[in-house]
């Protein structure tokens, strides 16, 4: 481990010490170590450092030579998942539908993950398939192009929120709710749950034959069952999150934060979540947190989540009793995955190396082909890949989904942020001439959505806004990203509806009619209602263009109008 990223926190008095026992203390220490929202990544990507340095962090020959020195330094270390391991991943893994990071993930020797909300992007079928292996995909194009005999993950994807509903003919759970790793002799129990919002912010088509209940009622219910068979400790995998009320970019080594806003869904889940489990490894919301949250007795516990695309790892040490099967303290960090530090001193793992190659030779051809150049070097989507914000990068695809439905009749644009995955390109891709290439793009728009063009009436218009902050979007704002002569004003203060005025609204200089017809260019996903944006299901005049598709979109735009792009500013939306 290396001491200068590990930020310590020391828990034995949160009431895990051992009790008076009949049997005599047998101590015993574990390292967990867990991997949220990896998405792929085969590279590393940029980084900030606590102390502001700019570096690369996380790619799979740094993070499994991160856990390669954990087990030298102590035997008893188990690698784990916060979900969404796979799903919205760069053209290298993406396009061979994510075996290259399956194969990454079982060669690190992951044992168990929760399911995340992206596993679920390409259907339940196809996860299953991810899992157990074969062939037999939805997307014979990209399907076992990595390996002609996929084998599937030998780790373990689990969810105890997750049940088949009535219509599916099924009954039961398709993930296991649990798993208990026998770790050299240590058991310790990791129940999973991922966010009840899953089927809001996927494709509702992939998971309709599932119900996703709420998290911390479907873990404590499999908490008796688990505790019956005696694990040494048990660790709750949770795909959901929270955000920090200080707004500081240092959150990761903030040391027993008692700062996760009060609204965030983590702290909720973890108040409720049985005392029996004793740490809460967390992801979904993409922030870096080493914090305290109540347990129901009112008990710290530790609720910990390592930002995203592997630049940091959670690291959980716990001393357990192994005769009376119980934790005797827990200490926690995030570790920073520094690629930069281990490409210098030349301790990157060679295995993951040979699976980084391969897999990008196999895409090479179509992710070297130079698209455009660009004005400046780069085109950001936001400060901290902020949500809740407009972006210079989201303003530029709202632009391009524009220019390409013009014929269309299109007057509005609008995209979700959540589907703008990666700067443009990554600071560690910038190329000389600020040129960008398919593989930049790819990662910016990884999921293959393609256009749609749809006619809302202009009071549709304003209901549809109202939407980024209300109902299950209002604890994880969604700001839709708006196209050029749209602008509109708001105040989050207001009360849900109200947030609006829909003479702020105004197209092309003029304020938007309630009662007028507006033709209004998306992405299938968000036509569809995706991110809980239901008014778009009661659009007319739906036009789909399946031969549309979302890298198609930006390529043809950055073509025309790349060169021109330099001090994209934003400012179509603005805050009261």
């Amino acid at each position: 481990m290396n001491k200068s990223t590990a930020i310590l926190l020391l828990t034995s008095a949160l009431g895990l010490s051992a009790c008076n026992n009949s049997i005599s203390p047998e101590a015993a220490d574990v390292t967990i170590l867990g991997l949220n929202d990896f998405h792929g990544n085969l590279a590393p990507t940029s980084f900030t450092r606590a102390d502001k340095t700019a570096i690369s962090a996380g790619g799979i020959e740094a993070i499994a030579a991160e856990v390669n020195d954990a087990r030298k330094a102590n035997p008893n270390t188990i690698l784990v998942g916060g979900g969404d391991l796979i799903g919205a991943s760069p053209l290298s893994s993406g396009l061979l539908r994510d075996e290259p990071a399956v194969y990454a993930l079982n060669g690190m020797g992951m044992k168990v993950s929760a399911l995340g909300n992206h596993e679920f992007d390409q259907g339940l079928d196809e996860l299953f398939r991810m899992q157990n292996g074969g062939c037999a995909s939805n997307d014979m194009a990209k399907a076992c192009k990595f390996d002609p005999n996929y084998r599937g993950a030998t780790f373990k994807w689990i969810g105890a929120n997750v049940e088949y509903n009535a219509t599916s003919g099924k009954t039961g759970t398709p993930f296991s709710p649990y798993i208990i790793q026998d770790i050299n002799g240590i058991r310790i129990a990791f129940v999973g749950a991922v966010t009840k919002t899953t089927p809001g912010i996927v494709s509702p088509e992939g998971v309709k034959a599932l119900t996703f209940t709420d998290e911390a009622a479907a873990v404590n219910k499999y908490i008796p069952e688990i505790k019956a068979q005696r694990p040494d400790a048990i660790i709750m995998l949770i795909h959901e999150g929270g955000e920090l009320s200080t707004g500081s970019a240092d959150n990761y080594s903030t040391v027993g934060c008692k700062t996760l806003k009060t609204d965030s869904p983590i702290v909720d889940i973890a108040k409720r979540v049985d005392p029996a489990v004793s740490a809460i490894i967390s992801g979904h919301s993409h922030q870096g947190y080493n914090c305290l949250v109540p347990d129901p007795t009112g008990k710290d516990r530790i609720v910990i989540q390592g930002d995203f695309y592997g630049h940091l790892l959670q690291r959980l040490d716990l001393t357990v009793d192994k005769a009376n099967h119980q934790v005797m303290s827990v200490k926690a960090a995030n570790l920073v995955v520094d690629y930069t530090a281990r490409e210098k001193a030349g301790t990157l793992d060679f295995g993951m190396t040979q699976i980084r190659t391969t897999a990008d030779a196999k895409v090479a051809t179509i992710k070297n082909v130079q698209v455009a150049t660009l004005g400046d070097p780069q085109i950001q989507r936001g400060v901290s890949n902020a949500r809740n914000t407009e972006s210079p990068l989201g303003d530029v695809i709202a632009d391009a989904l524009l220019a390409a439905t013009r014929n269309q009749g299109t007057q509005i644009a609008l995209m979700n942020p959540g589907g703008i995955r990666a700067d443009l390109p990554d600071a560690t891709q910038i190329k000389p001439g600020n040129a960008v290439n398919f593989g930049d793009v790819f990662s910016v728009h990884p999921f293959g959505n393609y256009t749609t063009v749809l006619s809302l009436t202009g009071q549709q218009i304003k209901d549809l806004l109202e939407q980024q902050w209300s109902g299950a979007n209002a604890t994880a704002v969604k700001l839709l990203q708006v196209s050029e002569g749209f602008k509109y004003k708001y105040t989050l203060s207001n009360a849900d509806g109200k947030r609006v005025n829909i003479a702020d609204i105004t197209l092309n200089g003029t304020p938007i009619s309630a009662t007028a017809t507006y033709r209004v260019a998306t992405n299938n996903f968000l036509a569809s209602g995706g991110d809980n944006f239901t008014v778009f299901k009661a659009a007319t005049n739906v036009v789909e263009l399946p031969g549309l598709s979302d890298t198609d979109v930006l390529s043809q735009y950055l073509k025309a109008s790349g060169p021109s792009l330099k001090n994209v500013v934003k400012g179509r939306i603005t805050k009261l």
